[in-house]
C-alpha cells in the first residue's frame, strides 16, 4: 500500500470516528456509493455552502439564487441532450463480472505512465540537486520523451473514440495496451457499449396513470428553463447570473474514492449570463476568480492547477477544469465552462416559448450565452479534509492528529472546557457558554483530563478551546487556545467575543 492510500485510508475511518461521514444504511452492510453526513459532517457541510453563497450571491450585485425542483418535466432532458448524449462507455470484464467504465480504464493507464515520470524526476532532482533543471530534463530525457508521446497518443485516440462515438476503437485500445481488470487480472473483456446516467422513476398515483420521469443529473436546467422568469422578477441586465445549491443523481457505472464518485451527491452552480461575442471575456473572468476563491481557504496553491478539457461537451465551445491534488491524485474539482447559447436555444425549440433578452444598450434582441461554474460541494468537503488532515509530534512521545481546517469553515469554532467539575467551574463555563452560542457553534465538555478534551477538539478541527480554571473566577479572565499553534493566551471574558469575531470572520477569506 502506497502512503498516499494509507492516509485516504486513515481519514476516511477518521470521518466515521469523529461523526463526519458514516456509510448509508451501514446496519444493512451498507449502500454502495450513498453516504451520510454526521454531526459534524453536516456542520462543515453548510459552512462550506454559506462560504461559496456568500462569495458568489452576496457579494455580487448581478447574481442571484434560486432552488428549483429536483423534479421535471421530461422533455426537459430530451432538450438538454441528455436523454440521448448523458451516456459513458461501459465494459464487463468476462471472469471477474467486474463492470468498469471504459474511459477510465484507459485514463487509470495513463496516470501509471505520469507516475513512473514523476519518479524519473524525483530521481533525477535527488541525483543533481540545486543544479537540477526539470524543464531541461522532461524535454532531454529519452525515457521521459518517450512516455510522454505514448500519453499523447492514447490521448489522440481516445479523445477521437469518444466523440466520434466509435466504441470499438475503445475496446481496441483497451487490448492494444493490454490493460487488465484489477480484480481478474485478465484482458478477458466484453465489447463496449454505451450506459445512460440518468436514474428513471414514476410519477403518478397509479400505474395506469403514471408517467416516466428523470431525477435530474444536474442542477443547471433548473436555472435555465427559469432564466425569463427569474430575469424580469429581479429585473436583471445582462451581464447577470443565477446561482443554485442542489443536489442531483447520476447512476455511475462504478462509484469510488469514498465521497468524491457517488450517486447522489450536491451541486453548487453559478450560470452566468452574457451577450453573444463575449463569452470568453468572461470565460477567463471566472477561470481565475473561481481560483482565487479556492486559494483565500490557504490549502496550499500547489494543490490547484487548471486542466483544459480536448474533448468537449456538446454544448461548450471552452471548458477547463480546476483540479485538487488528491490523495488519488490530481482530480476535478470545479468546472468552469463556456455553454454558448446551446441550453436556451433548445429549450425554446422544445417548449415553444421565446428565451430571448432585450438588451436596451444596443436596442437589440438576443438570446444570451452562458458561461457556468460548477463545483462538487461533496468534493469540495473532501478536498479540504485531506488537506486538513496532519498526524504530527508533540513531544519525543506523544503523537496528535488534528484538522488543520480553515477556522472559518470549522465544524465548531469554540469548545467550552472547565478544567474540572467541581469549585463553580462548570456553572461559570455554562455561562460563557451561553454568551457565545448566537455567535459560533461552540462544545461544551466537562469528561476527561483537559489534555485529551484538547486532542479531541483537534481532531474534529475545532479552531479554539476556552478553558475555565480557578482563576476565571478570581478575575473574569479564562485560556484561549490556539488549535494549530498549542499556544495559550489569557484574556478577559469581556473581550472574548470580540476577538474571537474577528480571528473567524468569514469576510476576512472573502
Amino acid at each position: 500500500m502506497t502512503n498516499n492510500e494509507d492516509l485516504f485510508k486513515k481519514i476516511i475511518g477518521h470521518c466515521k470516528e469523529y461523526g463526519f461521514v458514516f456509510q448509508s444504511s451501514e446496519i444493512y452492510d451498507g449502500l454502495s456509493a450513498a453516504y451520510d453526513y454526521g454531526p459534524n459532517g453536516v456542520e462543515l457541510k453548510n459552512n462550506i455552502k454559506e462560504y461559496w453563497w456568500k462569495s458568489m450571491v452576496n457579494m455580487h450585485e448581478n447574481i442571484v439564487g434560486i432552488d428549483s425542483s429536483i423534479f421535471m418535466h421530461p422533455t426537459t432532458w430530451k432538450a438538454s441532450g441528455h436523454v440521448d448524449a448523458f451516456n459513458d462507455p461501459l465494459i464487463d470484464n468476462k471472469d471477474s463480472k467486474k463492470r468498469y467504465r471504459a474511459d477510465v480504464l484507459i485514463e487509470n493507464y495513463i496516470q501509471k505512465i505520469e507516475n513512473k515520470i514523476q519518479k524519473d524526476i524525483e530521481k533525477a532532482s535527488k541525483k543533481f540537486g540545486d543544479q537540477f533543471n526539470k524543464n531541461e530534463f522532461i524535454t532531454t530525457n529519452k525515457r521521459v520523451i518517450e512516455r510522454n508521446q505514448k500519453i499523447e497518443e492514447i490521448k489522440k485516440v481516445l479523445t477521437n473514440s469518444l466523440s466520434e462515438n466509435n466504441l470499438s476503437d475503445i475496446k481496441s485500445l483497451i487490448e492494444e495496451l493490454e490493460i487488465k481488470c484489477p480484480i481478474s487480472g485478465t484482458c478477458n473483456w466484453t465489447d463496449v457499449r454505451q450506459f445512460n446516467l440518468m436514474f428513471k422513476t414514476e410519477i403518478g398515483s397509479t400505474s395506469e396513470s403514471s408517467s416516466e420521469i428523470y431525477l435530474r443529473p444536474e442542477t443547471a436546467q433548473g436555472i435555465f428553463v427559469n432564466f425569463l422568469n427569474v430575469q424580469k422578477s429581479s429585473r436583471m441586465k445582462i451581464p447577470f447570473g443565477i446561482a443554485q445549491i442542489g443536489k442531483a443523481f447520476r447512476n455511475e457505472i462504478i462509484a469510488r474514492q469514498f465521497i468524491f464518485r457517488m450517486r447522489e451527491f450536491e451541486q453548487m452552480e453559478m450560470q452566468f449570463f452574457v451577450r453573444p461575442g463575449e463569452e470568453m471575456k468572461w470565460y477567463e473572468y471566472w477561470k481565475k476568480a473561481r481560483l482565487s476563491w479556492h486559494k483565500n481557504l490557504n490549502m496550499g496553491n500547489k494543490n490547484y492547477k487548471f486542466h483544459d478539457h480536448e474533448n468537449l461537451a456538446h454544448y461548450a465551445n471552452a471548458a477547463c477544469d480546476i483540479e485538487f491534488k488528491f490523495p488519488f491524485g490530481f482530480k476535478e474539482l470545479e468546472g468552469i465552462h463556456s455553454r454558448t447559447d446551446f441550453d436556451l436555444k433548445a429549450h425554446m425549440q422544445y417548449s415553444g416559448k421565446k428565451m430571448q433578452y432585450f438588451d436596451p444598450e444596443i436596442n437589440e434582441h438576443y438570446v444570451p450565452y452562458v458561461v457556468e461554474t460548477s463545483i462538487g460541494l461533496d468534493r469540495m468537503f473532501l478536498a479540504i479534509l485531506t488537506s486538513s488532515y496532519v498526524e504530527e509530534m508533540v513531544s519525543d512521545d506523544e503523537k496528535r492528529i488534528v484538522l488543520k481546517i480553515p477556522p472559518q469553515l470549522a465544524p465548531i469554532k469554540l469548545a467550552i472546557l472547565p478544567l474540572t467539575k467541581k469549585d463553580g467551574l462548570p456553572e461559570k463555563a455554562r455561562e460563557i457558554l451561553h454568551s457565545l452560542q448566537t455567535d459560533f457553534k461552540c462544545q461544551y465538555e466537562e469528561k476527561d483530563s483537559i489534555g485529551k478534551r484538547y486532542r479531541r477538539q483537534d481532531a474534529i478541527g475545532t479552531p479554539y478551546c476556552i478553558t475555565i480554571d480557578h482563576e476565571t473566577l478570581d478575575n473574569n479572565s479564562v485560556t484561549l487556545r490556539n488549535r494549530d499553534s498549542m499556544k495559550q493566551e489569557r484574556i478577559k471574558i469581556s473581550e472574548l467575543k470580540s476577538t474571537v469575531l474577528n480571528k473567524l470572520d468569514i469576510s476576512s477569506i472573502l
